[in-house]
């Protein structure tokens, strides 16, 4: 399965506005969980089965709680039993039609 989601301290982390330092906070977990993923301005992706997806994506919460009193969770999955391998794939078969286009 592939989980696109994103977490942030509801309301500002920091006194400017700023919760960069608790998202970095979010995306060590992620790194951590040595799961296929990708981060990028808006979303991280993740990819394994739903239990440690799951797992990952709880403890990306905790770990803005651990710096704020509320967090924001925002997920999208794409569950698809027996495929894998699916962060790569999926953009390279768009890469595919797109080189058609030349």
């Amino acid at each position: 399965m592939l989980v696109a989601f994103s977490v942030a301290p509801s309301g500002a982390a920091k006194a400017d506005g700023s919760v960069g330092e608790a998202v970095a906070a979010a995306v060590r977990v992620v790194r951590a969980s040595g799961l296929p993923h990708r981060t990028d301005a808006m979303f991280t992706t993740i990819e394994g089965d739903w239990d440690e997806v799951m797992a990952v994506v709880k403890a990306a919460c905790d770990a803005i709680l651990a710096v704020a009193p509320r967090c924001s969770l925002v997920l999208k999955a794409d569950l698809r039993p027996g495929v894998t391998d699916m962060l790569t794939a999926k953009v390279e078969t768009v890469e595919r039609y797109l080189a058609d286009d030349r």
